[in-house]
């Protein structure tokens, strides 16, 4: 059955998001073949959470996905971008502190959710700081450039210091 799932599954990730029709399809035959698989739900929490910003069904299909493989390292990041979506930001918190110590997961990733978690909690400056944190454990150029988008689009949120003409 795994190799049947697993063939719906890619489908259905390959589909996502520009045919959701095809991909509500091919996930909804993975999940008939297994139901517990964690990727196939996180996958349904996406649809939710970012085509549908349904966020509260987004997370049960999270939560669920959390619960069937608590050591998946794909769910955590999307569950956090939903979970701040909803501005749901303890819960996020506590996602974010837990997927830190998961081993294999893009820290990268994380530390950047948890600079969005600063960022609209109105702290820019302690987004800059996980910004950078980010930055140490990114290993792709392309990576890097969004980050590096990131910390100017922060920069530019800091207020500006204010200069003194002298008077002649």
């Amino acid at each position: 059955m795994t190799l049947t799932k697993n063939k719906y599954y890619f489908e259905a990730l390959d589909y996502f998001p520009y045919n959701m029709s095809e991909c509500l399809d091919a996930l909804n035959y993975a999940l008939s073949y297994e139901p517990e698989d964690a990727d196939s739900l996180c996958l349904m929490g996406r649809v939710y959470s970012e085509v549908l910003k349904d966020y509260e069904t987004g997370k049960k299909y999270f939560e669920e996905a959390m619960q069937s493989n608590i050591s998946n390292v794909n769910t955590p990041k999307f569950y956090i971008e939903c979970l701040l979506s909803n501005e749901d930001y303890d819960e996020a918190e506590k996602l974010i502190e837990y997927a830190l110590k998961m081993k294999g997961i893009d820290k990268a990733e994380i530390y950047n959710c948890k600079s969005l978690l600063s960022e609209r909690k109105g702290d820019s400056k302690q987004a800059l700081e996980y910004i950078k944190e980010a930055k140490r454990f990114c290993y792709s150029r392309s990576e890097l450039d969004i980050l590096e988008d990131r910390e100017k689009l922060v920069q530019n949120k800091l207020p500006k210091p204010r200069t003194r003409k002298k008077a002649d």
